[in-house]
């Protein structure tokens, strides 16, 4: 059987009716899983530390394993490759794999079946409440495919925070109590995050990554994610006891210096199936029933989970391969070269992108709302802002990274997902974070030298796309308030836009000089 990187459960459907004595487990580490994308070095360790911390959990499980390491491996071999030459070595039977996240995967996985005429039993992926079907015959017919409403159902089907047939509290969700912004005062003391230290095989990992991928973006220093299923329990303990209670309230909420908040930070540790989506939900309900946790937190955290996780892996797997080309605002920018050092003037994307680079982190609200707003008013082609949030982070694997990013945050697919595109002004930054103190630009301008670069692209996005915003009744406010600008000011809005494009206004114009060598 073939176990991949983020299938490390002992538990996955694969080994249903392992037998030792007949069976084995093939595990690979291939070059190009690092360098398409173009990984950052936080994402790598992520990868090959929990890998290899699973097949000792193997080992010990009596589990025959065979595991290529980078090691053992030809500089830019291909998954494909290694399974290839590992198949015609070991001469199997039949191949045995739980469902693969990726479709690319999938597909690789069909070609060795094929080339090798060998069998493919390709079993249900247990780690989501929700199978691919399921969400298939829940979308058939639909008109659009709102995630509030695939929720419902979900929290119906499972019986999760009801009562009766109603939701529990009388309200789907809470949002009105929750998302609210930090005072002047700050977050005053945070929790300090769940913190795992690198023991030798982690290290070895590190190692490896600062020689074999040295050219590659980010930082290993700070290197503390839980690698195991263990460190995984552990972490997941220490948020419901402490962030959960007031995760609801601050979710939305940014503060300079601060990026682990009031987040679980456990979708990495999920995504690489350390933990199971459905002990997650309900240790945050126990929370909740014993009284340590509000509803109205514990209902936004389960959204997260129960909701959005599971909708995003439905959208991705009914509309792929075609997902990953959709770009239907015809965005054809270059994402900019400081994606890939944090050099640049505006305070808010030099916090987020340096703070990204160095812990392999940020919050979803960072990611929407900071780097993915910028994208988007930018005009970056939706593909190259796909690549740079799933080279860069811990969590990113591609089921749930790209339809988070070219759907929800680029509304590159029409409005598949999200019922308008979320944009804003350099204003809603300033509401709901501190990052705007201190920064040269002005977020209530939009011309002149020292207007806000997302303000003056946020009228030159209305501007440019105005006619099919017009259409959209959830822009119907924002498109009149663009009837405000004279044809002066939006010229002057155009120009400013246009040398904001050149680079001339944020930092460096060339993508390709910092960091992506893809």
């Amino acid at each position: 059987m073939i176990v991949l990187g983020d299938q490390l459960d002992l538990q996955a459907s694969a080994f249903d009716d392992f037998d030792a004595t007949r069976d084995a487990v093939l595990m690979v580490e291939a070059e190009q899983e690092s360098t398409q994308p173009w990984s950052a070095k936080q994402r790598i360790v992520m990868f090959l530390a929990a890998m290899r911390h699973f097949a000792q959990a193997l080992r010990e499980a009596g589990r025959p394993l065979h595991y290529l390491r980078l090691d053992d491996t030809a500089p830019g071999s291909s998954l494909l490759a290694q399974w290839q030459a590992a198949v015609a070595r070991l001469q199997p039977a039949q191949l045995i794999v739980t469902a693969p996240g990726d479709w690319r995967v999938l597909e690789d996985l069909r070609t060795l079946a094929r080339t090798s005429n060998i069998p493919l039993q390709v079993r249900e992926d247990r780690h989501f409440f929700c199978t691919v079907r399921e969400f298939a015959a829940w979308a058939k017919g639909r008109r659009g495919l709102r995630m509030e409403f695939f929720y419902r159902e979900q929290r119906r089907r499972h019986d999760i925070l009801m009562d009766g047939d109603q939701p529990l509290g009388g309200r789907w969700n809470f949002d009105s109590d929750n998302r609210e912004a930090f005072g002047k005062s700050g977050p005053g003391p945070v929790p300090a995050r769940a913190l795992f230290e690198p023991d030798a095989i982690t290290r070895e990992v590190i190692r490896l990554v600062h020689e074999r991928f040295a050219r590659h973006p980010g930082d290993t220093a700070p290197f503390a994610w839980p690698v195991t299923r263990e460190q995984a329990l552990s972490a997941l303990e220490r948020f419901v006891r402490e962030r959960l209670p007031l995760f609801g309230a601050w979710q939305d909420a940014m503060w300079l210096g601060e990026p682990w908040l009031y987040h679980a930070h456990l979708a990495a540790a999920m995504n690489l199936k350390l933990l199971h989506p459905r002990e997650v939900v309900a240790a945050a309900i126990r929370a909740h029933q014993d009284g340590s946790a509000p509803l109205a937190a514990v209902e936004g955290f389960v959204r997260q989970i129960l909701g959005w996780r599971e909708y995003v892996r439905g959208i991705y797997w009914t509309r792929m391969p075609g997902y990953l080309e959709m770009n239907g605002l015809d965005a054809q920018q270059d994402l900019p070269a400081w994606f890939w050092s944090g050099d640049t003037d505006m305070a808010c994307l030099r916090e987020v992108i340096t703070q990204t680079l160095a812990q392999g982190y940020a919050h979803h609200i960072q990611r929407l709302m900071v780097t993915g707003l910028y994208a988007l008013l930018l005009g970056v082609a939706p593909r190259q802002v796909h690549e740079w949030y799933l080279a860069v982070y811990v969590d990113a694997v591609e089921w749930v990274e790209l339809p988070n990013t070219l759907g929800m945050s680029q509304y590159a697919d029409g409005g598949l997902m999200a019922s308008k595109p979320y944009i804003a002004t350099g204003r809603y930054i300033q509401r709901m974070s501190p990052y705007c103190k201190g920064c040269r630009f002005d977020p209530a301008l939009s011309t002149g030298d020292a207007a806000c670069p997302f303000t003056t692209l946020y009228w030159d996005f209305l501007m440019r796309h105005e006619a099919m915003l017009a259409g959209n009744a959830r822009m119907s406010l924002q498109v009149r308030n663009l009837k405000r600008l004279d044809a002066p000011q939006r010229q002057a809005v155009s120009e400013r836009a246009a040398a904001i494009r050149r680079g001339e206004v944020t930092g460096c114009a060339n993508p390709r000089e910092a960091g992506s060598a893809s």
